[in-house]
């Protein structure tokens, strides 16, 4: 049986969220979307993990929910980066029930893409700095790994597979933001996008937020350590809303890239430079869809990888679906400017259904 597991990106929310009954993080402004799925037959579930956390700590607290106990973010993890070893317990309210038979298609959007990645590593191959320092029984089940044939497939949509230049260009002495030429309200709009994403520091090592896992350097990093399982099913979903200029640089298309993302996408969509790791960051990097770059969400640098073709999908190599032509919210309902995409994820879903039969 698939149990279909969608998870929120940088700033989401999700089902045990009370804002979810307010305004569905899946659906948007068009509607719930895991409602409209379920009375089509499948079964979903939208897994509320920590708004700005590291892809660990969202691991650790999605396989939380999933098995209904008590987040635990390991003995090792806790200590190098200062927080609690553990946090909500959820035994009374799992968000699904897992047994045996239930295979799961995990789906992220942007950094739940990171995040349901990680998730599936740790679930099979486990983590050894973990087993390292922690006595056998006390070591949480999800840390052992050798979970096999639990996940059917994994879909990431808009995800910085390999980082997104919205933060190392930032951090560039060499690359001046503000100068660069965007509407005059997009700038404001721009901060106020600014202070949600921005986490508010808590005393943890600055290491253990999504904004940096989300480098350049960062993703390459955790991508070393990820495994594309030849068991797995693989789908990306790249989003794109600018358009090449004159001079090689990519510009926001205003009927598409919602008015907050405009100054980012400007941005991102002429910058060029070295990363401190020393990834060299040229023109190929400028197509975006608001803080995502296109060449990022396709597929993690050097995996097999592939055009989506329905008639030869295989596992173990990343299917690139086509671009969806739209800003980085758009995906999953638009954050001001509604989009149905409900036939898009009916699609989608009928899809990865019928590989079952293979």
């Amino acid at each position: 049986m698939l149990r279909y597991i969608f998870v929120h990106g940088l700033a989401g929310w999700g089902s045990y969220d009370e804002k979810y009954q307010e305004k569905p993080y899946w659906g948007m402004r068009g509607g719930d979307l895991m409602q409209y799925l379920r009375d089509k037959g499948f079964d979903c579930a939208a897994a509320s993990v920590s708004p700005h956390g590291s892809a660990w700590d969202r691991a650790c607290e999605l396989y939380a929910q999933l098995k209904g106990t008590r987040v635990d973010y390991g003995v090792c993890h806790s200590e190098k980066y200062g927080h609690e070893r553990f946090g909500r317990d959820f035994s009374d309210h799992p968000l699904i029930e897992w047994d045996g038979d239930t295979q799961l298609v995990l789906i992220g959007h942007s950094f739940g893409g990171a995040t349901v990645r990680l998730f599936s590593e740790i679930l099979v191959n486990g983590a050894k700095e973990e087993i390292e320092v922690t006595s056998a029984d006390d070591l949480s089940p999800f840390f052992r790994g050798g979970v096999k044939n639990a996940i059917h497939s994994i879909v990431v949509l808009a995800s910085p597979l390999n980082g997104t230049t919205a933060y190392d260009m930032l951090e560039d002495a060499n690359f001046d933001a503000s100068r660069v030429k965007a509407p005059w309200w997009s700038t404001r709009l721009a901060k106020l996008v600014s202070k949600r994403v921005v986490p508010v520091r808590d005393g943890r090592d600055p290491r253990d937020f999504a904004d940096y896992d989300m480098h350049v350097d960062a993703a390459a990093e955790m991508n070393r350590h990820l495994t594309t399982f030849p068991d797995v099913y693989y789908f990306s979903v790249p989003c794109s809303s600018t358009k090449a200029v004159k001079d090689g640089t990519h510009r926001p298309i205003l009927k598409l890239t919602d008015p907050f993302f405009v100054k980012r996408s400007c941005q991102i969509g002429c910058y060029s430079g070295v990363t401190k790791g020393g990834t060299v960051i040229d023109s190929a990097w400028n197509e975006n869809d608001g803080l995502v770059n296109l060449i990022s969400a396709k597929a993690p640098f050097g995996e097999p990888q592939q055009e989506l073709n329905r008639n030869s999908i295989r596992p173990g190599v990343w299917n690139i679906c086509p671009t969806f032509i739209g800003d980085h919210m758009m995906i999953h309902g638009g954050l001001t400017r509604k989009r149905d995409v409900k036939d898009f994820y009916l699609s989608l879903l009928n899809m990865i259904c019928g590989l079952q039969s293979l």
